[in-house]
């Protein structure tokens, strides 16, 4: 079997593994790092994507800088509070860089890969602005389901602020968007020229971008966050319809 299935379908195993272990609370401190993996092999998923899609070198390319870039973003809102602002993390992520778990700057990467994947197909990937704007919201269209549940059910980080939402400071989901902005025009730009092949892993990354966001949603259900599956799961479910409309201009 080859490496990119493997990856994948290891995936598939410890999602459905881990949603029914998170769910219930059943995860002992021992396997703690069965978070820094499920992190690595959902980044592993959205850097095969882009290979895939792009070839070695440009793929490549865009994963590292995808990677790295997020690290460093991250790296500026723990150390001086700028971008997302004052926070912490609580929980052991793995081996870190500059401060920042490496496996938060993969979790970045399947993040920036499903909304480019899906942000390509509602805008057909004609004009530059629709886009990147789509995309940098779909990127923070899951932040707003994860921050809840990491923060308030299993503190994996911590907010020195206060807000409506769940003390989330707003300076957050704007951090987000524009990290999230610059890394979509980088692939944008980028790949202006480059040719693009469909794959089945459009479809995969696509897969992975919404059952990532349905195990929060479904984390926030059982932990009666309901504003968070409220906002999340009504645009959730207009970005299915809209994505499910438009797919078939993939084959245009």
């Amino acid at each position: 079997m080859k490496i990119d299935e493997l990856t994948f379908k290891l995936f598939l195993v410890w999602y459905f593994v881990g949603i029914i272990l998170l769910t219930f609370d059943l995860i002992p401190p021992a396997l703690e790092w069965a978070n820094v993996v499920f992190l690595i092999l959902s980044g592993l998923i959205g850097g095969i994507y882009f290979i895939k899609s792009f070839g070695i070198n440009l793929g490549l390319s865009l994963s590292l800088i995808i990677v790295f870039f997020s690290i460093f973003a991250e790296h500026i809102g723990v150390e001086y509070g700028l971008l997302f602002g004052d926070y912490y993390y609580t929980s052991d992520f793995g081996p870190k860089l500059i401060g920042v778990p490496i496996a938060i700057g993969f979790a970045w990467l399947m993040v920036i890969a499903g909304s480019h994947a899906i942000s390509s197909v509602i805008t057909k990937k004609q004009q530059f602005i629709p886009y990147t704007i789509i995309a940098s919201l779909l990127a923070v269209l899951i932040d707003l389901v994860i921050d809840p549940v990491a923060y308030e059910v299993k503190n994996y980080w911590v907010w020195n602020a206060e807000s409506f939402y769940y003390n989330i400071p707003m300076s957050n989901f704007i951090g987000w968007f524009i990290v999230a902005f610059i890394l979509h025009s980088v692939i944008y730009l980028l790949s202006l020229k480059a040719k693009r092949t469909i794959t089945i892993w459009h479809s995969r990354i696509v897969t992975v971008y919404f059952l990532v966001l349905a195990m929060f949603l479904l984390l926030s259900l059982f932990n009666g966050l309901w504003l968070a599956v409220f906002i999340t799961g009504l645009f959730s479910l207009i970005t299915i319809f809209t994505y499910i409309r438009n797919r078939h201009h993939l084959f245009d």
